[in-house]
């Protein structure tokens, strides 16, 4: 049996507003999209962006959710939080303290959503979508 190669997702979170929280995420090196969470507001549930730190990830199917109609990622065993998801949006309004992926942003938002989060998907396909590794920081 051949051990699933790892993947890794790096999100550096670099602009920080009392709205937003924006970021880049790269995958296995390369730079992906940008991304867009809640502020830091001490980890507080549907509110604040997690903590920075180490986090599995896995793909989430549409049928999983009552809500979202497309596959996404769920970040697993986030500290004090449940259903921390990387998934469609432009604002913090668009956010409970899940991560937005664009393909560009600007204060407060990230632009063309759908299309960031569907290529960050196949990528993940094509690289056989499992054993995703996800390390947040801020620079």
């Amino acid at each position: 049996m051949t051990k699933k190669k790892l993947i890794n997702l790096l999100l550096i979170r670099d602009t920080f507003s009392n709205k937003s929280t924006i970021g880049e995420l790269f995958l296995n090196g390369e730079r992906m999209c940008d991304t867009l969470e809640n502020p830091w507001l001490d980890n507080q549930r549907n509110i604040s962006c997690i903590p920075e730190g180490e986090y599995k990830v896995r793909l989430r199917l549409p049928r999983e959710s009552a809500t979202r109609h497309y596959i996404h990622l769920l970040v697993k065993e986030v500290p004090n939080r449940d259903w921390i998801l990387f998934h469609r949006g432009n604002t913090a309004k668009d956010t409970r303290g899940c991560i937005l992926v664009g393909l560009s942003s600007e204060q407060d938002v990230v632009h063309n959503s759908t299309l960031a989060m569907d290529l960050l998907i196949k990528e993940l396909i094509h690289l056989g979508a499992e054993n995703i590794n996800l390390i947040i920081k801020n620079r």
